[in-house]
């Protein structure tokens, strides 16, 4: 018997059941999607983190804000601004149809107020968006060791049974069916480890972000009221 032949990682998973041969292909499905999504998000992410830095510094360097929303809302309606701006464009957009009703009435409280919901609307729209596929990557972390661990069981049980049929059982009888199911726990891991540190990460990077944002919120908020008075 050539052990290296047979006990090899393509030739193990060609001999395994067909049950255990379909739990792998769907953990290679899913481990494929995963990372897709991480890559995805990674560049997200960093373009997000980016886009705010050069706004904030846009924005506290001195210049007037209606300068400022004119150039955010300039070139075309599709471009990529980046979150926060689209906050800022949401808040000043509605401040601006505002002020001819508060002219009317004097009310500086629901001009304020309206300006915040717009822009609140606008980050939870921004946070949505980053937060996009975060579940699949959990969902992946979490259960993909566990469907593994099912190929790995039914793998094992379909070994032992055979050796029903052996009149004397041998380790050498019983490893390669072992080790057939073994693959299907270790192709589970290596689908769900890089999804658990992603996840993570990308987690903490989107809570930095969420902070920013209505760090921003709320300090422009300031600036408006003063504008409005």
């Amino acid at each position: 018997m050539n052990l290296t032949q047979d006990l090899s990682f393509l030739s193990l998973i060609s001999n395994a059941s067909v049950l255990v041969q379909l739990v792998m292909a769907l953990l290679m499905l899913v481990s494929v999607m995963s990372w897709t999504y991480i890559f995805r998000k990674y560049f997200a992410i960093r373009a997000a983190n980016r886009q705010t830095d050069e706004f904030e510094r846009l924005f506290w360097s001195g210049g007037n804000l209606n300068a400022l929303y004119e150039q955010a809302t300039s070139g075309h309606p599709h471009q990529h601004k980046g979150a926060l701006p689209r906050i800022f464009e949401a808040g000043m957009r509605e401040f601006n149809k505002g002020r001819a009703l508060q002219k009317e009435t004097g009310d500086n409280s629901a001009l304020l107020d309206g300006a915040r919901r717009a822009m609140r609307a606008a980050y939870q729209r921004e946070m949505d968006a980053l937060e996009a596929h975060l579940a699949f990557l959990a969902s992946v972390g979490s259960v993909s060791p566990y469907v593994g661990l099912f190929g790995t069981v039914w793998g094992i049980m379909n070994a032992f049974r055979g050796l029903a049929n052996v009149q004397q059982a041998t380790l050498a009888s019983v490893a390669p069916g072992i080790a057939e199911a073994l693959i299907a726990t270790a192709i589970g891991l290596f689908a769900a480890i890089p999804a658990v540190v992603a996840y993570n990460r990308y987690s903490h990077d989107i809570d930095r972000l969420a902070i920013r944002f209505d760090t921003f919120i709320e300090e422009f908020s300031n600036i408006l009221q003063r504008q409005a008075r």
